[in-house]
């Protein structure tokens, strides 16, 4: 394995800390596509764990390498653009996964479940819930960020998508998304709509008119969050800078509901708890990544193009690999 960051001394730390003597490090900058060519160069397959906005010039670094390539989503604008390299990537017999994280990536895969669990007529709405709260984390004033600040900044200021008569239409951020009942840990939590990958392609994929994201913050979270609302891009690298890692202890929970046009609907639950000594927030993303390279090194990943997770991966497939790193799954039908 190796790993890559612009931080070539971080990124050596990681290695010697968590892989066992199985990576080595390297400094790089994704920016730079055909510089990041050459050291994609006899590597199979690139998982981009980097800031979103650098997933084109990865992918094309890929497409002059030979590498496979899979990231943790576009925020919407971005897998547009991904998307448009498809052809590219086949002619090139590679296989780039859009958004192979935990949201999107395992709820896509979920919306598969649930879709096909509707036996009886056509999918007419899909709901992504999403929601994570860290029990043991201290009150040290602290910002302590489930994924990326900036990512999660962009979430609360972009205007999100939903589909509505199967049209994409943006709405105000920060629009109030109701209470909704997680189940343990969480329980009945307030939401908001986010920007999301997923409402980039829900639509073609499932033929659904009806789609939407909502994410539950901790509410002294989403206040500290709301602050850096129009911040300039200092305050928000220096928050950034500040920032703690979630605790052991983080839970983090995904609920994909569909309905049919006939009001049947099917709702499937992702729990992820603390495995390997990290919160649930961070395996709920990283392991759907991982797993998705041990699925394309086992030939299972046949699909080459550009696709995202819910057109290129067998749920079933993936959801046994998760079930082995701390995420258990239920399904219930309605109707």
């Amino acid at each position: 394995m190796l790993l890559l960051d612009l931080d070539a001394e971080r990124a050596a730390a990681v290695a010697e800390a968590q892989s066992g003597g199985k990576a080595v490090a390297r400094s790089a900058d994704a920016r730079d596509v055909a510089g990041f060519a050459g050291v994609l160069g006899g590597i199979d397959v690139l998982v981009n764990t980097a800031s979103y906005r650098v997933n084109l010039e990865a992918m094309r670094a890929c497409l002059e390498a030979g590498c496979n390539y899979l990231d943790l989503g576009g925020l919407y604008w971005m897998t547009q653009r991904e998307l448009e390299l498809a052809g590219r990537f086949e002619q090139a017999g590679l296989v780039a996964v859009l958004g192979i994280g935990s949201s999107p990536g395992k709820t896509n895969l979920m919306a598969t479940r649930t879709v096909a669990a509707l036996d009886r007529g056509a999918v007419e709405s899909i709901e992504v819930m999403a929601g994570g709260r860290d029990p043991a984390a201290p009150d040290d004033g602290r910002l302590r960020p489930p994924y990326a600040l900036q990512t999660l900044i962009d979430e609360l200021t972009l205007s999100p998508v939903v589909l509505r008569d199967g049209q994409p239409i943006e709405i105000e951020p920060l629009t109030p998304g109701g209470t909704v009942d997680f189940g343990e840990p969480i329980g009945a939590a307030e939401t908001i709509y986010t920007l999301h990958s997923e409402l980039a392609t829900f639509g073609e994929s499932f033929g659904c008119a009806q789609a939407s994201f909502r994410l539950s913050l901790a509410p002294a979270l989403l206040a500290r969050l709301r602050e850096l609302v129009g911040a300039d891009a200092d305050a928000v690298a220096a928050a950034a800078r500040d920032a703690a890692s979630p605790s052991s202890e983080t839970v983090s929970v995904h609920m994909v509901r569909a309905t049919s046009a006939s009001g049947r609907n099917a709702t499937m639950r992702a729990v992820s708890v603390p495995h390997f000594g990290l919160g649930g927030s961070i395996v709920s993303t990283a392991a759907p990544a991982a797993a998705a390279v041990r699925l394309l090194a086992r030939g299972l990943l046949q699909r080459r193009g550009v696709h995202p997770p819910e057109r290129c991966i067998d749920p079933a497939e993936m959801f046994a690999e998760l079930e082995t790193r701390g995420c258990s799954f239920s399904l219930a039908v309605e109707g």
